[in-house]
């Protein structure tokens, strides 16, 4: 007979990749904050096949505290994919994803707790401030949330990320939906339920450095529009078809031009230029289809999103869907 999954009330969600300077602070404040609250928790470390020796400290606060479980990922799946998995193997009542680089402070749990108490399934935390980030960076975030709530048919909170609190109602929602290519953000917002935000001002990260450029923040964009709009493909038949009327116009004043005053010289620069403007956008089209193509693609193997290595602190192994 299988072994009962033990229940909590708090599942705190951390993934981890090359995190090794900073896993033993994030343990001891997020433990302080969990034990003044007097609620029973477990916190899941996601080993996102860290190549530093974040496994090996997250195996010593396992055998120091039965409340630390791990997920050791068979080798780097993406943030995305590890915090999947975290709440594939949660138990808690509620769920709260969290960075291990302390820039969103444990210490806001409580506040997030309070706010399920008054009957809110989401309460999600919303950057007021985000210390020791470039404008560069700011601005490029608050244009993709404009441009991603443009797109989308349902809004997403800007400046948040995944930190928040979710009811274990919406993690077995979330945990329904199977597709490869995962924007959690859209995920967490696009199920619904009750939702609510508080905000906070976003501490510099304590140890390291980013693991996020800008390619792969571009990239990240690219993944978070394509994954719940088709709005660029829209975008490409439209303008498709405003240059073609234009064309069409423009040939029209041509023969009539000809026409009423004979053949002139032709002008070789203007040509040029109409030919590498509408190359142009024919490749940006052919880019923008592309890219549904290649998640169609993806999508239709129905591989499995992950696999753990092994796993420490659970009663039990769960299949892997």
């Amino acid at each position: 007979m299988a072994a009962k999954i033990k229940k909590c009330q708090i599942s705190i969600i951390a993934p981890v990749y090359n995190e090794s300077k900073n896993l033993f602070l994030f343990y001891e404040r997020t433990k302080k904050v969990l034990e003044n609250m007097k609620k029973t928790f477990e916190i899941i470390f996601i080993n996102d096949g860290s190549k530093d020796d974040s496994f090996d400290k997250m195996l010593k606060l396992y055998k120091k505290d039965t409340r630390v479980k791990i997920i050791n990922l068979s080798r780097n799946f993406g943030k995305e994919i590890a915090m999947t998995s975290g709440l594939d193997y949660s138990s808690g009542e509620t769920v709260i994803p969290i960075d291990t680089d302390l820039q969103d402070p444990p210490e806001l749990i409580p506040k997030l707790y309070k706010k399920w108490e008054e009957g809110y399934d989401v309460i999600y935390a919303t950057r007021s401030k985000r210390k020791g980030e470039t404008w560069t960076k700011k601005w490029t975030a608050g244009l993709f949330y404009k441009v991603i709530n443009i797109f989308t048919k349902f809004s997403i909170p800007e400046n948040t990320g995944d930190f928040r609190l979710m009811d274990r109602k919406v993690v077995e929602a979330i945990k329904t939906l199977k597709e490869y290519h995962r924007f959690m953000k859209g995920l967490f917002s696009w199920v619904g339920f009750k939702q609510t935000g508080i905000y906070y001002e976003r501490d510099p990260r304590f140890k390291g450095k980013s693991k996020w450029n800008y390619w792969k923040l571009l990239n990240f964009a690219i993944e978070g529009i394509t994954s719940f709009s088709y709005a660029p493909l829209k975008f490409a038949t439209f303008f498709g078809s405003i240059i073609s009327f234009f064309s069409f116009i423009y040939a029209l004043f041509v023969v009539f031009k000809t026409l009423i005053l004979g053949i002139d010289q032709p002008g070789y620069a203007s040509t040029l230029v109409v030919v590498l403007f509408l190359g142009g956008i024919q490749l940006l089209t052919i880019g923008i289809i592309g890219e549904y193509i290649g998640r169609i693609y993806n999508e239709s193997k129905h591989r499995t999103l992950y696999f753990a290595r092994d796993v420490y602190g659970f009663d039990k192994k769960k299949k892997i869907k």
